[in-house]
C-alpha cells in the first residue's frame, strides 16, 4: 500500500527541490541571488549584469557583458508578425496581452520542448523571451493609449529603455536608476507561486514559452503580483495624515487586508522594502513622507491589534511609491514586475530542465465515498 506524506496547506515550509539560484531567509530578513546579497547587487550592478548572473551563475567581466548585450539586442525588437498581432489585443490589459503575445512569439521561433533540446538552445530561448517581454508590454500599453509602439534604443540601458518605450521620453538618470533598483530586487524570490508554476510546467518537458506563460497566469492574481498599485490606492483613500488612524482601524475592523503589509516568508522587515524606501527618499516628493507616516502607523496599530504577528511593509508598498515618482503608470506596475521576474522564471526553468523527474503531487479525496451505484438509466432521481 502506498504511504502518503502529510504536508501543510499551500505547501507552506515544504522543501520541494534543490536550487542554486537563490534563497529567502525570512527570519533574518535576507535573500540572495546565487552567492550574492540581492540588495548589494541592486546597489552596485546594472540590470544586465544581474541578468547575466542569473543566466550564467557568475557576474560578467566587462567584455562578457558587452557580448551579452550584443546577443540580447536583436531579440528586443518586435517581429513583423508580432506587430500585426498586438493591435488586435489592445482592448486587454498589458499583462493579459502579454500572455497571448509572448505565447505567439515563442511559438513562431518555434521553441522546442526543453526535454528535446540541449542547454545552449534552452538558454537562447530564454534570452529571446526575456529580451522581447518589455518590448511587448510597453507596446501593449502604448496601443491602449492610442499611441504607436516604439522600438528599443541601442544607446539606453535596460531600465531607461523600458521607460522610454513606455512614455516616449528618455527618462532622467535618477528615474531610470530607481526603476532599475526595483527591477533587480524583484528578479527572483524563492519558490513563490509563479516560479513554482513555471517549474512544474518545465518538469513536464514542455517548451520554455509554455512555462513562462503559465507563470504569467499565476502572477496575474492580485494576491501575487497586483499589490503595488493597490498599496498606492490605499494612500489615495487615506487622503491625508489626519485620516490615517481612522482608515487603518476601519480596514482592520472590516476584516480587510491592508495591501503592502505582511509577507508569507518574512517575519521581520522585508529587505526589498527597506532598500526601496531609501530609493524613494532619493527621488523625493510629498508622497514619500506621507508613505513613511502611514507605514509607521500601520505597523504600530497592527502590533496593537494583532500582537505577536510581526507584520511589516513588504516590497509592494514602496515599490508603488518609487514607480509613481519615476513616471510609471499604475496600470504598468505589475507588468513592470513581470519584466524582471521573467529573468528569474527563466533561470528556474533552465535549472528544472536538467532534472527529468516530473513534479506530480497527490491530493486527498474528501467527496462522497465511492463507488456509489450508477442508476440504470444514467439519470438522478
Amino acid at each position: 500500500m502506498t504511504e502518503f506524506i502529510e504536508v501543510p496547506k499551500g505547501l507552506d515550509r515544504v522543501i520541494v527541490a534543490d536550487t542554486e539560484i537563490g534563497d529567502v531567509r525570512g527570519e533574518e530578513g535576507f535573500y540572495h541571488y546565487r552567492q550574492y546579497n540581492a540588495v548589494e547587487l541592486a546597489q552596485r550592478c546594472s540590470f544586465e549584469q544581474v541578468w547575466y548572473l542569473m543566466t550564467h551563475a557568475a557576474l560578467p567581466t566587462r567584455a562578457q557583458l558587452d557580448e551579452f548585450k550584443a546577443q540580447v539586442a536583436p531579440y528586443r525588437t518586435l517581429t513583423p508578425a508580432l506587430r500585426e498581432l498586438l493591435p488586435h489585443l489592445k482592448g486587454s490589459s498589458p499583462l493579459d496581452g502579454l500572455r497571448t503575445a509572448l505565447s505567439a512569439a515563442c511559438a513562431s521561433r518555434p521553441m522546442q520542448p526543453v526535454l528535446d533540446i540541449d542547454e545552449a538552445a534552452r538558454a537562447d530561448d530564454a534570452l529571446f523571451a526575456c529580451a522581447v517581454t518589455p518590448t511587448i508590454l510597453t507596446a501593449m500599453y502604448r496601443l491602449g493609449q492610442g499611441l504607436d509602439p516604439l522600438d528599443p534604443r541601442e544607446d539606453l540601458g535596460y531600465a531607461a529603455n523600458y521607460l522610454y518605450m513606455m512614455t516616449g521620453e528618455v527618462p532622467s538618470e535618477a528615474a531610470a536608476r530607481a526603476v532599475e533598483h526595483y527591477l533587480i530586487l524583484t528578479i527572483d524570490h524563492g519558490f513563490n507561486a509563479s516560479t513554482f508554476t513555471a517549474r512544474v510546467i518545465a518538469s513536464t518537458g514542455a517548451d520554455l514559452g509554455a512555462a513562462l506563460v503559465g507563470a504569467i497566469g499565476a502572477l496575474s492574481g492580485p494576491l501575487h503580483g497586483g499589490a503595488p498599485a493597490r498599496a498606492l490606492d490605499a494612500l489615495d483613500a487615506i487622503g491625508g495624515p489626519e485620516n490615517i488612524d481612522d482608515w487603518i482601524r476601519g480596514e482592520l475592523e472590516a476584516g480587510r487586508r491592508i495591501m503592502g503589509f505582511g509577507h508569507a516568508v518574512y517575519k521581520t522587515d522585508d529587505p526589498r522594502s527597506l532598500h526601496l524606501r531609501d530609493v524613494a527618499d532619493e527621488l523625493d516628493g510629498d508622497i514619500v513622507d506621507f508613505a513613511k507616516t502611514v507605514e509607521r502607523r500601520v505597523v504600530e496599530i497592527l502590533a496593537e491589534v494583532k500582537p505577536g504577528r510581526k507584520l511589516y511593509t513588504n516590497v509592494e508598498f514602496y515599490a508603488g511609491v518609487v514607480m509613481e515618482l519615476a513616471g510609471v503608470p499604475r496600470t504598468m506596475f505589475t507588468p513592470t514586475f513581470t519584466t524582471s521576474r521573467v529573468v528569474g522564471w527563466s533561470a528556474n526553468i533552465l535549472e528544472q530542465a536538467r532534472d527529468s523527474k516530473i513534479i506530480r503531487p497527490r491530493a486527498r479525496y474528501v467527496g462522497t465515498p465511492p463507488p456509489q451505484p450508477v442508476p440504470e438509466d444514467g439519470f438522478a432521481d
